[in-house]
């Protein structure tokens, strides 16, 4: 697996929404979000100018969020705080594992599509991994775990900055915990972005120390602590 610049990680929603991501996004100047349904995500310029704020409410409308996800930009008077939250950003390194990605399937992984929407959007309400909207999918592959025909556990594909893809809404169902599910899609969704020459990474709330554990044993490392902050227009 090839080096990765990770400074495209400073901005993995502007980043994304530039890039990859060009054909779902709304743009106005140096603001940018996606389109609606697919996610809250929005991004202005680093040192943004306060027209790129009004560009952004304008591209949002009234009464609506712009998570800014780990952007350090504060908005001027008129926009509402809605959360912040400490978190941090980790890539994969294949630290502790073999040289080798795991494989890319796994006993009982299947990719999800468009007609497992609403069990998706189900599992989500259940299992609480962060947010998931119905057009969120399109960001890129699903994969999920199966039991007796219900959809029991969860991940995909987010963000995707140049080189990187990030691992997102990895979830379980309560009752189906403790059974490997997260472990055996993680590691199937790493063995697809490596297979494309990418580099996984993730972000995850500092308070989920589970989580983290979980991240760390699967070959991921810390890169930076992050912010989380979502605002609102008014």
């Amino acid at each position: 697996m090839a080096n990765r610049d990770a400074t495209a990680l400073d901005d993995p929603v502007g980043a994304s929404l530039r890039g990859h991501h060009a054909h779902l996004a709304r743009r106005l100047g140096n603001a940018v979000t996606y389109q609606p349904g697919i996610a809250t995500f929005s991004a202005v310029s680093t040192d943004p100018r306060p027209e790129e704020w009004a560009d952004l409410a304008r591209l949002l409308g009234r009464g609506e969020l712009a998570d800014m996800f780990s952007s350090a930009a504060t908005p001027p008077s008129g926009w509402e705080p809605v959360f912040v939250l400490a978190g941090r950003q980790m890539i994969w390194s294949g630290s502790g594992r073999s040289d080798r990605p795991p494989a890319a399937t796994g006993t009982g992984v299947v990719e999800l599509g468009t007609d497992d929407v609403p069990e998706m959007l189900d599992l989500v309400e259940r299992a609480q991994p962060g947010p998931f909207w119905p057009r969120t999918r399109e960001l890129g592959t699903y994969l999920g775990v199966r039991d007796n025909g219900t959809l029991v556990a969860m991940a995909g594909e987010r963000l995707r900055p140049p080189g990187w893809t990030e691992i997102s809404a990895v979830c379980t169902a309560p009752q189906a915990r403790g059974q490997g599910h997260a472990a055996r899609l993680v590691d199937a969704l790493v063995a697809r972005i490596v297979a494309r020459d990418e580099r996984p990474f993730l972000h995850v709330a500092e308070a989920n120390t589970g989580a983290i554990t979980l991240y760390e044993r699967l070959g991921f490392e810390t890169r930076k602590p992050v912010t989380f902050r979502g605002f609102r227009t008014l």
